[in-house]
């Protein structure tokens, strides 16, 4: 079973492409990290984030024994290499396919999608501020799909057919 984990700064699509490929891939479960850490107020520190962890790789073994489950897409943004690493070694311990993507884009084109998303409690200027700082990180990461200029469905393509 492959489980495609789809990373990137705030506001740059990841919950939208991540849905788009469950939605036009039939058994596809979908999972989106910040369920996993829905705390009020928010604290995302290091016993929160491993709390998120455990519940990932917990749902991602409940699909994986699942008859109806053949591909997992999991979202969330990763900013703390041993957020990634902890997930990736747990999937990879369930001897699952891990397929990695990184989102990004540039910053006018994230400025736009964050000022359009009206859904969102967490678009608010600060956390915009916070976004546009975290890209030169998310740059840098490997397998990183540049999304500037592309639709949903051809970001999911370029996922689905990253090797």
């Amino acid at each position: 079973m492959r489980v495609i984990i789809i990373n990137g700064p705030m506001g740059v699509g990841k919950t939208t492409v991540g849905k788009y490929i469950a939605e036009n891939h039939p058994g596809t479960a979908f999972i989106d990290g910040d369920w996993c850490l829905d705390i009020h107020p928010f604290v995302g520190n290091r016993e929160t984030k491993t709390m998120a962890i455990d519940n990932i790789l917990h749902m991602i073994d409940n699909y994986k024994n699942c008859s109806v489950c053949k591909m997992i897409v999991l979202v969330w943004l990763m900013d703390d290499r041993w957020v990634y690493q902890k997930i990736a070694d747990g999937i990879a311990s369930m001897e699952l396919e891990v397929q990695s993507a990184v989102l990004v884009c540039d910053k006018s084109n994230l400025i736009n999608r964050w000022e359009n998303d009206g859904k969102c409690e967490w678009r608010t200027r600060e956390w915009l501020d916070v976004s546009l700082q975290s890209l030169k990180f998310f740059s840098s990461l490997e397998n990183n799909i540049d999304t500037s200029g592309l639709t949903v469905g051809m970001t999911a393509d370029r996922i689905m057919h990253l090797s």
